[in-house]
């Protein structure tokens, strides 16, 4: 999908069929966690922005919090700046008692899970994001959810900073995008119904069958 396409049946999934952004946010942050290759002794720091994307990575921190893996968050903003399902996430985690900082420094980490920018990103990163991205690791233990940070989700093109991750998890269907980031992909089950990608004009054939996470072969 490019991204004028994923934000049509974001609308139509939200709007139309009254799936809660919340539900769909959940089962991002799970799908990240599960195809992280994250193992029980791992540190793991989560990059979190203030979008839809930021709230997954913030669902993923609980998920591994939960499961008494070591993870800590970096946020691009203060948490009083987080709104909506961001906002709501975070404060789960912040009663929960995960650490977090704001901005670079990274802590000492054995994988980063990047959930900065999702497929909204108009330009460069600026910022207290662009500062994180430029802080990360490249290649190994790097694992963007989505689309990494700083990428075009539909032409593949890095206007400014990127991460370059080893491995991404994207949502619903792979971006048009990707194609151009040379790492292995995962795609996650969203909870969408078949109808909405065919309201929103897609030609859509679901991938999953019976799994919540599938391995997707470059063509």
């Amino acid at each position: 999908m490019t991204t004028d396409e994923m934000a049509a049946v974001d609308r139509v999934a939200v709007d139309g069929f009254g799936l809660a952004l919340l539900s769909m946010m959940e089962n991002a942050g799970r799908g990240l966690v599960e195809r992280s290759g994250i193992g029980p002794d791992d540190r793991v720091v989560v990059l979190a922005g203030a979008g839809g994307n930021g709230g997954g990575g913030l669902v993923a921190a609980r998920h591994l919090h939960n499961r008494g893996v070591a993870v800590s968050v970096v946020l691009d903003r203060s948490p009083a700046g987080l709104s909506g399902a961001a906002a709501r996430q975070w404060g789960v985690l912040d009663r929960a008692g995960v650490a977090y900082t704001v901005g670079p420094p990274l802590p000492d980490t054995d994988v980063v899970l990047d959930a900065l920018l999702g497929y909204g990103l108009q330009g460069a990163p600026r910022g207290t994001a662009a500062e994180i991205i430029e802080a990360a690791p490249e290649g190994g233990a790097v694992v963007s959810l989505d689309v990494p940070s700083g990428v075009d989700a539909t032409t593949g093109e890095r206007p400014g900073v990127a991460v370059r991750p080893d491995r991404v998890v994207t949502l619903a269907l792979p971006k048009t995008g990707l194609q151009a980031v040379d790492c292995d992909l995962y795609c996650v089950d969203l909870g969408i119904p078949d109808a909405v990608f065919h309201e929103a004009g897609l030609d859509y054939a679901r991938p999953f069958d019976d799994a919540t996470t599938v391995a997707v072969e470059r063509v």
